[in-house]
């Protein structure tokens, strides 16, 4: 952590369309209250100002300029930060240099990224320089991968007091959602998409599920491309769409925590779609669509109005089975829709739960559940309308 820093959280992208709905929830939730002190940032102050304006937010919270294409400024705005929060993304287009200052200056870094050829990459090259420095670099701090991350950790916890072992197998299954993914999560992904048609390395990073765990390699893992009927959960399952990603982090959870989850930790993630015929068709027509929007989505700076992001919810249902063959079901929901009113709450509280809650926790770059475990879960029901619970 940065000892110098002027602001607990500074917001980097503050201009853009999650970017100002952080800012939002941080005047809203926290106001300027001193216990938490945090600043704007972006390439523009006139931007910035009429962003603060229209928000109502108070002439007090700072404003500081800063680009990627200027080192200075990053720089400058880096050292000022206990934590930085960046939604300026695709991060493999953007990311790297401030993810390099953050490292080298020990400061505390949480991004939305699910650019998991990028987040491999980023590992390889500051990992080492961010435990050096003390930088806590966390990467999926959305949608993708909190709710996920997080509910198999607290799945996993509620295992070991009910039963003393825990679920080597996890099943993770989108049981309902309403919203939309936001316009940088498609950028990202067809971003990550051309890298990978370009380059063989990155589509072997994308195809392996331990690609993020630092050399291990677990079990093979159920590649949740197909419709299936999941007798466990009386349903026909199709493929979720952020399971590439959630996997790979809740893999790399278990490893850098020294594998609670066991060695033989085998886990998925689809989506239910009913049962009977209904449901099987359902899931067939979930398997063919483009469920980003494709280049007819949103686009990065574009999102639902305040109306539709209320209206939004998640409810994503996990069972772990252990090796007695015990049984334990648990829930996660939202109360928001994921891509833009979840995602700037969960992130907030990813930031803030960072620099105040986690002080022990030493430098390199983690998974949320490794960085911040269950005190981030009380953190996100208490403030961010998360909700997790073992179904009886």
């Amino acid at each position: 952590m940065n000892p110098s820093a002027n602001y607990d959280v500074v917001i980097y992208g503050a201009t853009g369309f999650t970017g100002r709905l952080v800012a939002e929830y941080m005047n809203t939730t926290y106001g300027v209250d001193k216990d938490v002190t945090w600043a704007m940032a972006g390439r523009s102050l006139d931007k910035l100002k009429t962003v603060r304006d229209e928000m109502g937010i108070p002439k007090s919270v700072d404003l500081i300029v800063a680009d990627a294409s200027d080192p200075a400024s990053l720089e400058a705005m880096v050292k000022s930060a206990r934590c930085v929060l960046t939604t300026v993304g695709p991060y493999q287009l953007y990311g790297t240099p401030l993810v390099e200052a953050c490292a080298t200056q020990g400061v505390d870094y949480v991004d939305l990224s699910g650019e998991v050829a990028w987040m491999h990459d980023m590992i390889a090259a500051y990992e080492a320089t961010a435990k050096k420095s003390g930088a806590r670099i966390v990467f999926s701090c959305g949608f993708d991968s909190i709710p996920f991350d997080l509910g198999v950790l607290f799945l996993q916890n509620e295992a070991m007091r009910a039963f003393g072992t825990p679920a080597v197998r996890v099943k993770g299954r989108m049981r309902k959602m309403k919203g939309t993914f936001s316009g940088g999560t498609a950028a990202s992904g067809r971003e990550t998409m051309a890298r990978a048609m370009a380059d063989p390395a990155v589509m072997a990073v994308l195809r392996n599920p331990f690609s993020l765990t630092g050399g291990f390699e677990g079990p093979d893992q159920p590649h949740g491309m197909s419709v299936q009927e999941d007798e466990d959960f009386g349903s026909w399952v199709a493929p979720f769409i952020m399971a590439p990603i959630n996997t790979k982090n809740i893999h790399r959870s278990n490893a850098i925590m020294g594998h609670p989850y066991g060695e033989d930790f085998v886990y998925d993630e689809m989506m239910l779609t009913g049962p009977g015929e209904s449901g099987k068709a359902a899931a067939e027509m979930v398997a063919k669509s483009n469920t980003m929007g494709g280049e007819d989505g949103p686009k990065p700076g574009e999102g639902p109005s305040k109306a539709e992001r209320e209206a939004g919810l998640y409810d994503f249902a996990l069972l772990g089975i252990t090796k007695n063959g015990d049984r334990i079901k648990a829930t996660v929901t939202g109360d928001k829709d994921p891509g833009y009113g979840s995602t700037s709450k969960i992130i907030s509280e990813a930031a803030i739960c960072l620099v105040k809650d986690c002080t022990d926790l030493g430098g390199g770059i983690y998974t949320p559940a490794a960085a911040m475990g269950l005190t981030l879960v009380d953190r996100l029901q208490s403030h961010a309308g998360l909700a997790f619970s073992i179904d009886k």
